[in-house]
């Protein structure tokens, strides 16, 4: 039986460390987008709504605030999910740990400065180059996985 799925491969439990971690900034723009929400009183459906004296509050699908944090965690889905799948197929291609720290940990600092980038909001070309640099570190792990395979 293999030990590249256990904890005693450092490879993999630095990969689930990387991964969970990025899967939990992830889950973490669920929870900002909430606030936003709240903050704004900005809510998509009419039951999410409470009434309040004088004012009709209708539903919304179009605040720039909360819709800047809506595309930025569409945009974490789209390249954290990628990251998980195919760091853990490089995972079985069993890499130097030293090369595959560097995947993880450039990928997952990568999510968390486009956030930042996105969110504060700092000038492109800054969250592009965010994005890109994690998008690399993800195509790098393909690539190598692809060569082994082949």
């Amino acid at each position: 039986m293999s030990a590249l799925y256990t904890l005693t491969n450092p490879v993999f439990r630095s990969f689930l460390f990387y991964a969970v971690a990025s899967v939990l900034k992830m889950m973490a723009m669920s929870l900002l987008t909430s606030r936003q929400r709240f903050r704004k009183g900005a809510f998509a459906n009419p039951e999410d709504i409470r009434p309040s004296k004088g004012k009709k509050i209708e539903p919304t699908f179009s605040d720039p605030d909360v819709e800047r944090v809506r595309r930025n965690h569409l945009n974490d889905i789209e390249n954290v999910v990628p990251f998980v799948l195919i760091g853990f197929c490089y995972t079985a291609c069993n890499p130097a740990i030293s090369t595959a720290l560097w995947h993880f940990r450039v990928f997952f600092f990568s999510r968390l400065f486009h956030t930042f980038a996105y969110q504060v909001p700092f000038p492109q070309p800054s969250r592009a180059l965010g994005f890109i640099v994690g998008l690399v570190a993800t195509l790098s792990m393909a690539v190598q996985i692809l060569l082994q395979v082949y």
